[in-house]
């Protein structure tokens, strides 16, 4: 306990999600943010959804003790982004005075739509709630990051690694996401930045969802990993997030993290 007492981290998309069926966290965003409050991180969340963000600040500031700025972003095509994310770390540094991690997690998809299908408008929102959110958030963050010698640390997807049916918008900004990640990785490690991906495979309540209605279209994009259980978003998820947070960590800048049903740790 209290290995992140006094630090400051960033999560998008950190918003309290339905729990699962046995109560744990139903979304990797608050899988992370559980796992880093109960190391005494005060935290800054994002995302669409003001009810979930006010939900996930009252609950862990609660049980943990810590400080939650609760900031509603949404980064979309018809936004001014930069301004949107601007700011959230304004709020951040009056709020805290410093930054020392930035977990780019959030991340809107149309999945289940084909390639021949999509919209442009269902390619935007993947687009610019992933990778163009990562880009914003990581640019505004760089000062502060490189003054902390703070860490990033963002999410691809098997989507991308293997070519999911249906989820090419999806697959396409993860992957925008790794090749940003390990650019950022080379120009920031002079800096003391330390820069990973992690490509999981978490059970969160909308695979739970998911699975119950529409399990032909599950089946097809979800498959058991070798260690034969899914991710769990805190446990196993938010708790590599804290490790990816340590000094110690940072020989493993610009890796792709795969998580094997949150078992394994394979670059």
């Amino acid at each position: 306990m209290g290995f992140l007492k006094g630090k400051v981290a960033i999560i998008t998309g950190g918003g309290r999600a339905t729990p699962l069926k046995d109560g744990s966290a139903g979304s990797i965003g608050y899988g992370i943010a559980i796992a880093y409050a109960k190391e005494g991180a005060n935290l800054v969340l994002t995302g669409r959804n003001e009810k979930k963000l006010a939900d996930a600040k009252e609950e862990l500031e609660k049980l943990y003790g810590i400080k939650v700025l609760a900031c509603p972003a949404d980064i979309n095509a018809g936004a001014n982004n930069e301004e949107v994310v601007k700011s959230v770390i304004e709020q951040t540094i009056k709020e805290f005075g410093r930054i020392d991690v930035l977990i780019n997690n959030a991340q809107a998809s149309a999945s289940g739509v084909t390639l021949a299908d999509h919209t442009t408008e269902q390619f935007d929102l993947a687009m610019y709630s992933g990778l163009y959110s990562a880009f914003y958030y990581m640019k505004a963050c760089y000062p502060y990051l490189k003054q902390s010698k703070g860490s990033v640390i963002n999410f691809a997807s098997g989507a991308g690694l293997f070519g999911n049916y249906g989820q090419s918008a999806y697959a396409a900004a993860k992957e925008g996401i790794r090749g940003l990640t390990r650019v950022a990785a080379t120009e920031w490690g002079k800096d003391g930045i330390n820069v990973n991906i992690i490509c999981p495979l978490a059970w969160t309540s909308q695979l739970e969802q998911w699975k119950e209605y529409n399990p032909e279209a599950f089946a097809k994009n979800v498959h058991m990993p070798p260690m034969g259980h899914f991710g769990n978003s805190e446990l196993e998820i938010g708790r590599v997030c804290v490790q990816l947070a340590s000094p110690d960590f940072k020989y493993m800048s610009g890796e792709t993290l795969t998580l094997e049903g949150g078992m394994g740790l394979r670059p």
